[in-house]
């Protein structure tokens, strides 16, 4: 049995230790924002914080994380709410999505330890590949989350999760509620 703390929840899994820590998020804890991408490491899909660090969970077995507290985007914050998540939406890095969570959460392990990296300290601490190409908008994403971090920043938070399209409308003035076509 393999014990860690996943999101702040003591959790034991009944796995083999040898185990994909990414496996065992996705298929035992459901915690499907942590993605596959290429089993490798190379592309950062995957990556969550342990410890304090962007790991990429894929080559991390859930021996290596015993006693390790580990947070997946999912934890970083229920309400979305988070610098890096708010500076993402702010910025429009979002594109096709698939990366983001792995983005996200590398951008949040630099910033723990850094909240005012230069360009070059991102550009060679996110490694994460995005095929839709979002590495111009990242950057000024991640330096912004940083501001908003260190308090010198406000950025205004986009409609809450589970939000009725209608009422999201009323708190995004770019969508407008009008008769479906």
């Amino acid at each position: 049995m393999t014990r860690l703390t996943v999101n702040n929840q003591a959790i034991e899994y009944r796995l083999d230790p040898a185990t994909p820590l990414l496996w065992a998020l996705r298929d035992a804890s459901n915690l499907t924002g942590t993605k596959y991408g290429c089993g490798t490491g190379h592309c950062g899909a995957c990556t969550v914080d342990v410890d304090g660090h962007a790991v990429r969970s894929c080559r991390m077995t859930i021996a290596e994380a015993e006693g390790a507290f580990v947070t997946t985007i999912e934890g970083l914050s229920r309400e979305r709410t988070h610098p890096v998540q708010l500076a993402f939406l702010a910025e429009n890095v979002v594109q096709c999505g698939y990366c983001v969570p792995g983005m996200v959460m590398a951008a949040a392990a630099l910033l723990k330890a850094n909240s005012d990296p230069s360009e070059e300290v991102i550009r060679a601490s996110i490694t994460n590949l995005c095929r839709c190409g979002i590495y111009p908008r990242l950057v000024e994403a991640i330096q912004r989350a940083g501001r908003a971090m260190r308090g010198m920043e406000t950025i205004a938070a986009g409609a809450r999760p589970g939000i009725d399209p209608a009422d999201a409308a009323r708190a995004v003035p770019a969508l407008s509620v009008g008769p479906s076509k």
